[in-house]
C-alpha cells in the first residue's frame, strides 16, 4: 500500500490518499491539486514532486 500526504508538498494541507498502485495515488493527487489548490497545468515536475513524496503506508494490513 502506498500513500501520499499533500502537506509534504503544500504546507498546511491535511489531504492524503492511499492505494496499492502508485499510478492511482498520482492520479488522485493530481485531481486533488486541480480541485483544492487551483492548479490548472500539471507539469512533469509536479508529477515528479508527487512521486518523490509517495511512501509505503505505515498501517497497511
Amino acid at each position: 500500500m502506498k500513500e501520499f500526504h499533500c502537506g509534504t508538498l503544500v504546507p498546511g494541507c491535511d489531504w492524503h490518499t492511499r492505494h496499492e498502485e502508485e499510478a492511482e495515488v498520482i492520479r488522485r493527487a493530481v485531481e486533488h491539486m486541480r480541485e483544492a489548490h487551483g492548479e490548472t497545468i500539471i507539469r512533469e515536475s509536479m508529477i515528479e514532486a508527487i512521486r518523490s513524496r509517495i511512501d509505503r503506508a505505515k498501517n497497511a494490513a
